[in-house]
């Protein structure tokens, strides 16, 4: 053998080619496996109907303005497993029979709950599910859809609040 001439070897015998590879090589695996996870999983924060809940927007608030209009505030106690309300409109405004509630909680769906509260002279009361702690929004509105208060309740270091209408201080 010529000292001159080296021999050769394969070009896979040599590190610098998957060296090389080993970088796209990784960044299609990381694809697949975030492609699997998005396919698995559900993302309980995206709502099927966002358009019509994006139409809805000005629905609500006019109802939020119905509410400020009659001068609406609520008191919100929850207890271990009831809450009540206590409903007054400083116009005098006739307050319903009934109220329906609904607590969500940000992230967690499935522990959302749906009230509906019997009561009479703007004070009702009911038994609902115990609430695991964390931030909660709350609605109150009545039964014709006519006027709904929005607020939100941290548990368990707050279990009463106060809910006003939207501009009214």
């Amino acid at each position: 053998m010529n000292p001159l001439t080296q021999e050769s070897r394969p070009w896979y015998r040599h590190p610098w080619p998957w060296i090389l590879m080993a970088g796209p090589a990784v960044v299609v695996i990381a694809g697949i496996i975030t492609a699997w996870i998005a396919a698995t999983t559900n993302d309980g924060l995206v709502a099927d109907d966002y358009y019509k809940q994006g139409l809805a927007v000005n629905q609500r608030l006019a109802r939020d303005d119905a509410a400020a209009a009659i001068q609406l505030e609520a008191r919100l106690r929850l207890t271990a497993n009831r809450m009540d309300v206590r409903l007054v409109s400083r116009t005098g405004a006739l307050l319903p029979s009934r109220l329906r509630i609904t607590l969500a909680h940000p992230t967690r769906g499935g522990e959302d709950q749906k009230l509906t509260l019997e009561g009479e002279k703007g004070a009702y009361s009911g038994a609902m599910s115990a609430l695991g702690p964390g931030r909660w929004q709350v609605v109150i509105e009545d039964e014709a859809n006519n006027w709904r208060l929005a607020g939100s309740i941290q548990l368990p270091d707050s279990p009463e609040v106060l809910l006003m209408a939207a501009g009214q201080k």
